[in-house]
């Protein structure tokens, strides 16, 4: 499981920190997608910002494990975000499948490593 859960949590940081830093440096695919979403530019930026503050406990969680679950599921949750956002403007399956599959990576991460959760600094 080590394996598996390495090669997803590369791929999430990878998938985040691209759409985190497209988010907070106003890419135009960005603003576009807020613009589709119905939702104010300013939420863009603080999407983007708690992206990159899942990517950030993703590499963290390199050197100290319980920091992957707790990456995954504040990743996972920022997708279910997205999801409802998706679902809320009618948007096809097509549309909502690649911020589902970051979810569902996501809380398989939290789930993998759900045990390292009780090590997080302040849960002792």
């Amino acid at each position: 499981m080590d394996i598996l859960s390495t090669i997803l949590q590369i791929l999430l940081a990878l998938m985040f920190l691209i759409a985190g830093f497209g988010k907070v440096f106003g890419s135009s695919s960005s603003v576009e997608s807020f613009n589709h979403l119905k939702l104010p530019q300013w939420f863009r930026v603080i999407t983007g910002l708690v992206e990159l503050i899942g990517v950030a406990s993703l590499i963290i969680g390199f050197w100290e494990a319980s920091w992957i679950p707790a990456g995954g599921l504040l990743l996972g949750v920022v997708a279910i975000g997205g999801i409802i956002a998706h679902i809320r403007v009618k948007d096809s399956f097509k549309q909502t499948f690649t911020i589902l599959l970051l979810g569902i990576i996501g809380f398989v991460l939290l789930w993998i490593n759900y045990s390292d959760l009780s090590n997080f600094p302040g849960f002792k």
